[in-house]
């Protein structure tokens, strides 16, 4: 479910600090930007080359499965795809469980 946050931006422009620059995290120079080096040259002097390879790693997403699903576009009559949204987190799954029962009384042809 997308969140929606109310911001009163005029309340936090009226903040005392508001106006303060922030210490602990100073706005970057153009110096700065110059002497900034992709991680992949700077990690292995700081950690070392084996924990800065690990550390460079992807680590995406889920993990594979020897039976993916498959994104599709499908019609489906309002009042059905109602019905499976309100039954809350993981309608996408209980709908293709729905189907899979479906299939095992039907021939798929």
């Amino acid at each position: 479910m997308k969140q929606t946050h109310n911001i009163d931006w005029d309340f936090v422009d009226s903040h005392p600090m508001a106006d303060k620059p922030d210490e602990d995290s100073p706005e970057l120079t153009d110096e700065d930007f110059t002497r900034m080096r992709p991680a992949s040259e700077a990690l292995p002097e700081i950690f070392g080359a084996t924990l800065a390879a690990e550390m460079l790693k992807p680590k995406g997403g889920r993990p594979r499965t020897d039976t993916p699903k498959v994104f599709t576009g499908i019609r489906l009559d309002a009042y059905v795809l109602e019905a499976f949204r309100a039954t809350g987190k993981g309608w996408q799954t209980r709908m293709n469980n729905a189907l899979k029962d479906w299939l095992k009384g039907h021939s798929p042809a």
